[in-house]
């Protein structure tokens, strides 16, 4: 996986090399309790330091235009509560679960989102 430092470090100017990582959003506040009210997802890199209780964040979904095979979000939990994580849309899965049904990520964990096609995603967890 490449860093922004080695790419620089290659020749990349640096925005390019940042947004060849990853483009991030720091200190953000988890909205809404539903798929509906949720925080849309602001970057591919998301760091949560506000999270209340029930709330969280909406991934993209491939009618919006932003979000590509196998494109990876990153999202961190460094919020008090579990940060629900929401598909794009309500026929969406996030790890073959539910349609539009949330992924939950424990206060101090971090999970990172693969988008699969059709509003499918893949997820991995911290331990």
């Amino acid at each position: 996986m490449p860093t922004q430092k080695n790419l620089m470090g290659a020749g990349c100017a640096a925005l390019q090399a940042q947004a060849s990582v990853g483009m991030p959003s720091l200190a953000l506040t988890a909205a809404g309790n539903s798929l509906a009210t949720a925080l849309a997802a602001p970057s591919d890199a998301m760091q949560f330091t506000t999270v209340a209780a029930s709330t969280g964040v909406r991934l993209p979904a491939d009618s919006t235009g932003t979000a590509g095979l196998f494109d990876s979000y990153l999202v961190v939990n460094h919020g008090a509560n579990t940060l629900s994580v929401y598909p794009g849309t309500s026929s969406g899965k996030i790890a073959n679960g539910s349609a539009g049904a949330a992924f939950s990520v424990a206060a101090t964990k971090m999970a990172t989102f693969v988008y699969l096609g059709t509003d499918n995603w893949a997820a991995s967890l911290s331990a």
